[in-house]
């Protein structure tokens, strides 16, 4: 096995048992690891791969109930949001915005960590709802980052661990599959892309279902613990991959 295929396995089984332990956080986790080397638009695909990979897995194993009425204003907004996210691509700083979301993330999550009690939001509602979504698809089109805005947001919310969990999940199935299918047919996923993806797929499968197994015994504070801290660390993982990048622009 090569360093480059060895760092790529690394990473799928890391996160996927993130993900199947929160139901988010794929993407942070897995371009932790894969951000230094390997190509961006090779790294966006493997991230949506594998974090649909993932979804999928959890729709079978950790099975949280399906609300519409809950769930619908985050999926409008997240199908309104893909096409919005690839539009933009071209123009956008990438190395920027991950800057400022590490930042927002890095800064917020610790402090909620720290709060005696969780703020909770009361008002935004539905169109809240539906703009967190919104950013979600946006986020998703930009290399798999799906579940970050509505897993906070949901937090903020005070939803209760299955109610968040079964909103994240289906969101993300249905974001991350649109999403895959955006990058065939613009040509992000190409042949060359296929032995890649073979390699994550089955190195995210038994991670994915020990987190699921590990999902269900925990208690609702270990539970928002869990989320709040691994929004942490993606903030930190988005702050360590732009940082060097903007520095070596400004020397």
């Amino acid at each position: 096995m090569d360093s480059q295929t060895a760092l790529i396995v690394t990473g799928a089984v890391v996160a996927g048992f993130v993900q199947g332990l929160s139901g988010f956080g794929f993407g942070l986790v897995a371009m932790s690891f894969w951000a230094w080397t390997l190509d961006p638009r090779l790294a966006a695909a493997l991230v949506v791969c594998g974090a649909l990979t993932g979804q999928l897995i959890a729709a079978v194993t950790v099975r949280r109930g399906f609300e519409l009425r809950r769930l619908a204003p985050f999926l409008a907004g997240g199908l309104l949001g893909i096409p919005v996210g690839l539009l933009v691509l071209p123009w956008l700083d990438v190395q920027m915005f991950k800057t400022f979301l590490g930042l927002l993330l890095m800064l917020w999550c610790p402090a909620m960590l720290m709060a005696g009690r969780l703020p909770r939001i009361r008002v935004g509602g539905r169109l809240g709802d539906g703009l967190a979504g919104s950013l979600g698809g946006v986020m998703s089109a930009m290399g798999g980052f799906s579940g970050v805005i509505p897993t906070l947001w949901c937090t903020l919310r005070g939803y209760d661990k299955d109610a968040q969990r079964a909103i994240i999940q289906n969101f993300n199935l249905a974001v991350l599959a649109v999403t895959m299918s955006t990058y065939v047919a613009t040509g992000i996923v190409t042949r060359d892309t296929l032995p890649m993806l073979a390699v994550v797929i089955p190195a995210m499968l038994i991670p994915s279902l020990l987190g699921g197994r590990v999902y269900i015994g925990l208690s609702e504070a270990a539970f928002r613990k869990i989320v709040l801290g691994l929004l942490t660390a993606s903030g930190l993982a988005l702050l360590a991959s732009s940082l060097p990048l903007l520095l070596g622009r400004a020397s």
